[in-house]
């Protein structure tokens, strides 16, 4: 008979349930939120496990590849399917999730999640901790403009070396706004200087990867986009075709469509909120600031005349999702001409 296990996944401990074939209870038990821990488990059981399903999370992927390793059959699952399918539960407990997640396994009613490697992991981290800094950063400097602001002092238009000197010079002789704002352009600087760090650490690992070098052919596209697009993606092999992109990061409108309803909305916006937002910012910089013309240029601006900018920078985003995993697939650079047709004898 096969059988099959559901973890819910907490900081300290994870609930895991195990069911047979026709959905009886088998085992359920609280185990640390270790992958050693889970293997032994599974590996001491009588049972020999179909499949084991775990929620999709930050710690779940760390769980996910213990078990992985030790041989274990685990899946992670789609979080919006797990919601889903337990929102009818009128008592929510650790125990009850983790009795759902066997069920869902069990039938076969879940999207599995692809789990990213390591590499593409820690590039993450260094992509999270980076964006962290230069929000902190911009944070302080707003801070510092909206202070003066009350005084009636404004910094107006300046560049990030200049920032500091324009502050000093607005406060001089004034003792107490001096001490305010002293400290906080120490703050900055620190910040500055260890975003920097963080930046450069990302253009090596661009500078040595060929796939984001192709990549950044595209215009609009620079170090951060390709490496965003590039990390999340993981193994371009695993889609079918390029147009999926951009429904698997939420750049395709919402249906619903019920009897003599049928409502189309604005995106979606599932998947990866980081890569979305790096495909949107190379849209925009195609359109505004790329001299050079192009044919995908040329196409976005024929959907900006007919749908309007916001709506042009959208389908542009989607596009350049679909044209950079083709490029990635292919081996090939950016084309800034369309192919010639055939012409038929």
């Amino acid at each position: 008979m096969d059988y099959y296990a559901g973890i819910d996944v907490s900081l300290d401990q994870c609930s895991v349930c195990v069911v047979d074939g026709s959905g009886r209870i088998v085992r359920e038990l609280k185990v640390s939120s270790d992958p050693d821990a889970l293997v032994a488990v599974f590996t001491a059981a009588e049972v020999s496990l179909t499949r084991v399903g775990l929620e999709a999370g930050p710690l779940s992927q760390w769980l996910h590849a213990g078990l992985v390793k030790a041989g274990i059959p685990a899946v992670l699952i789609e979080t919006r399917h797990v919601k889903a399918a337990l929102s009818a539960m009128t008592v929510k407990t650790d125990r009850n999730d983790a009795r759902g997640i066997a069920q869902l396994i069990r039938m076969g009613w879940f999207r599995p999640v692809h789990a990213k490697a390591l590499p593409a992991q820690e590039v993450r981290a260094l992509l999270t901790a980076r964006k962290q800094l230069q929000s902190k950063l911009l944070d302080v400097e707003s801070s510092l403009r909206g202070i003066l602001r009350g005084f009636g002092l404004r910094i107006g238009t300046v560049g990030k070396t200049g920032f500091a000197a324009r502050v000093r010079e607005l406060v001089h002789g004034q003792l107490t706004l001096e001490r305010v704002v002293e400290p906080m352009l120490r703050a900055r600087e620190a910040l500055r200087i260890e975003f920097a760090k963080l930046h450069r650490e990302l253009l090596r690992l661009v500078r040595s990867d060929e796939t984001c070098r192709r990549l950044m052919t595209v215009p609009g596209v620079g170090p951060v986009v390709a490496i965003t697009f590039t990390s999340a993606v993981g193994d371009p092999t695993r889609f079918a075709k390029s147009k999926m992109l951009g429904a698997h990061f939420g750049l395709t409108p919402k249906k619903y469509q019920s009897s003599e309803v049928d409502r189309t909305g604005r995106i979606s916006k599932v998947g990866d909120a980081m890569v979305r937002t790096a495909l949107f910012e190379a849209a925009t910089v195609l359109l505004t600031r790329t001299t050079r013309f192009s044919a995908l240029k040329a196409w976005a601006l024929r959907v900006a005349s007919s749908q309007g900018l916001k709506k042009a920078w959208v389908a542009l985003a989607r596009k350049l999702a679909v044209v950079l995993h083709r490029m990635w697939i292919d081996g090939t650079t950016f084309r800034w001409s369309a192919a010639p047709r055939a012409v038929a004898m």
